[in-house]
């Protein structure tokens, strides 16, 4: 049975609609991240789930029971917040038995509950010190203790790292998700950055203007985008999107893009001349030494390093076109690179719908875990 099950939930302030009824299954145990652009409705979706915002239509149920109407108190959730939340006149013990102390749970058994939190995340030294005489980190992790110790259902966590510096981010990740599987309690995340999302989720529930454009693992958002807003969303830098023409001849099926020829691997059901979006992450473009069939002229205009990697924007034919290569590798502006697709990590988008088109060998297409450049 699932943890949460989210069913056609639908959000309005007066006239304007925010969640466009919502569904999403969340199993026992599960790291699902929400993520989408600002004002794309995320956090209030999380608010619903809290109990902190109620919901114009649908159901929210936890364990098989409707929890719609219950309040925040009730719902066997804890929600951790993007500006920690805590009380700077407390202690961080007396922070993190907040809770315990407001449902009157005895002293002993609350003091052992935060001594506890506080040995899995490193705060044992600090119970008696207040806030403001630790960094951010610590205070985060002083607002996860205090979820902790409630022993919730369910962890929601809202942007919780956005406060903090790059390189503290991507620690903290790190101990959020070891200490969620060593916990093994359901935590649903929201975050705008997709290289947390990637790097930390068993799920992914990619939102758009209060819709639900995908949902799926890392691995199937990143290599089968159900479509050009999800394909250009998720991964970084993003998929390049170029205007091309199919063609079949016999068992044949080629693609004419960018003053080029492209062999596929498989075809989808397209009449010939028609028109399509191809898809290809500048990751998945090889430069060759010498010019063959199916590549790419790349005239580069801009070269940006970041150490063990130069991306390269440039035009093939009159479309822009970027490239991921060797950091050691930058070439200068207004040379040429011969450029080589690699055909089985090609997407192919309907050019009105913008809905992905699988090809026939869908199976064989690469399914190799996802490599996120470091940020």
């Amino acid at each position: 049975m699932p943890t949460l099950d989210i069913s056609n939930l639908t959000k309005a302030y007066g006239d304007n609609v925010v969640l466009h009824g919502i569904s999403v299954t969340i199993a026992d145990g599960e790291f699902v991240s929400l993520i989408g652009s600002s004002g794309c409705g995320k956090s209030t979706l999380l608010r619903t789930i809290a109990g902190l915002e109620s919901i114009t239509d649908g159901t929210i149920s936890m364990d098989g029971r409707i929890i719609n109407t219950l309040p925040p108190k009730d719902r066997d959730i804890a929600m951790v917040f993007q500006n920690y939340a805590l009380y700077p006149h407390l202690t961080v013990a007396e922070n993190m038995g907040f809770s315990l102390k407001l449902r009157k749970v005895d002293k002993a058994t609350a003091r052992k509950a935060v001594e506890e939190a506080a040995e899995l995340l490193g705060l044992t030294d600090y119970l008696d010190r207040p806030p403001r005489a630790l960094s951010g980190g610590q205070r985060q992790r002083v607002a996860m203790g205090r979820a902790i110790v409630r022993n919730p259902k369910v962890f929601l966590f809202d942007e919780p790292l956005s406060n903090l510096d790059a390189k503290l981010r991507v620690q903290m990740r790190l101990e959020i998700k070891t200490l969620q599987k060593r916990l093994g309690t359901t935590s649903v995340y929201v975050t705008h950055d997709q290289v947390e999302a990637l790097t930390m989720s068993d799920q992914l529930v990619l939102l758009n203007r209060g819709n639900v454009e995908q949902i799926g693992t890392p691995s199937e958002v990143y290599h089968r985008p159900a479509n050009t807003f999800v394909a250009t969303f998720i991964g970084s830098p993003a998929m390049n999107l170029l205007e091309g023409t199919y063609l079949r001849e016999g068992d044949l099926s080629t693609l004419d893009v960018a003053g080029t020829r492209i062999s596929l691997p498989g075809h989808p059901e397209l009449a010939n001349g028609s028109t399509v979006n191809v898809g290809i992450r500048p990751e998945h473009l090889v430069p060759v030494a010498q010019a063959a069939e199916g590549c790419f002229k790349l005239a580069v205009g801009l070269s940006e390093t970041t150490g063990a990697q130069t991306l390269v924007h440039g035009t093939a034919g009159d479309q822009d076109l970027a490239a991921m290569l060797s950091g050691d590798f930058s070439p200068p502006p207004g040379s040429e690179l011969t450029i080589k697709p690699q055909a089985d990590a090609m997407h192919l988008f309907d050019a009105r719908s913008g809905t992905r088109l699988p090809l026939h060998n869908e199976a064989a297409v690469r399914t190799a875990p996802t490599l996120i450049p470091a940020q």
